[in-house]
């Protein structure tokens, strides 16, 4: 009698074991259940950062065709630009060569005796030579055209064209630099320096 108290105590326990053990497998399938759950949301995350990837990549790519596209108009603006400045400093000597012979005589009492022109000295092109007569003497006239002179480096530019010019030419130099508007602080330095300045509205 003992043993089948013993028994069905055994039986109770076992039951009972059974019982959490089934608890166990129904929290376990659960879990399962809530892993597969998160699996899925997993995968469309995945997707979803693909999808944006490829998104991002094709905006990528469209950014890149748009910059080379800028890049391009940017490149014929330029070139416009600088062909437009090359055509205004060509009409700016056009005029000058028409106006200058006066506008020397008149102000600076130099008297061109060979017609001014446009030539290279020593791989160096020289906007403005003349043979002229200041005072009695022979001198050559060495001129530069410049939009605005508005940088100290325009007159190291022209600088330059007289040490071309010097090592070949035994005549005096008379130094001129032509524009439509000189900075007061430039045109003080080169007037300073001995260089004749044309300002277009001078001769006008």
């Amino acid at each position: 009698e003992q043993r089948v108290d013993t028994l069905a105590v055994r039986m109770e326990e076992l039951a009972e074991a059974q019982k959490r053990t089934e608890q166990r497998v129904d929290t376990l399938a659960v879990r399962m259940e809530e892993l597969a759950e998160a699996q899925k949301r997993t995968e469309q995350r995945v997707d979803t950062l693909a999808v944006r990837m490829e998104e991002l990549a094709e905006a990528q790519r469209e950014t890149t065709r748009e910059i080379a596209s800028l890049s391009r108009a940017h490149d014929n603006t330029r070139s416009q630009v600088g062909g437009l400045a090359r055509t205004m400093a060509y009409a700016l000597e056009n005029e000058a060569y028409r106006m200058l012979p006066a506008f020397l005589k008149t102000q600076h009492q130099l008297e061109i005796s060979e017609r001014m022109v446009r030539t290279w000295i020593n791989g160096e092109e020289i906007n403005f030579f003349a043979r002229a007569r200041r005072s009695g003497e022979n001198v050559v006239i060495i001129g530069e055209s410049v939009m605005r002179l508005d940088d100290c480096s325009k007159l190291a530019q022209l600088e330059r064209k007289l040490d071309a010019v010097r090592a070949v030419e035994a005549s005096p130099l008379v130094p001129l630099l032509v524009t439509h508007f000189a900075h007061p602080d430039l045109l003080a330095q080169a007037r300073q320096a001995g260089i004749v300045v044309a300002q277009s509205f001078e001769w006008g």
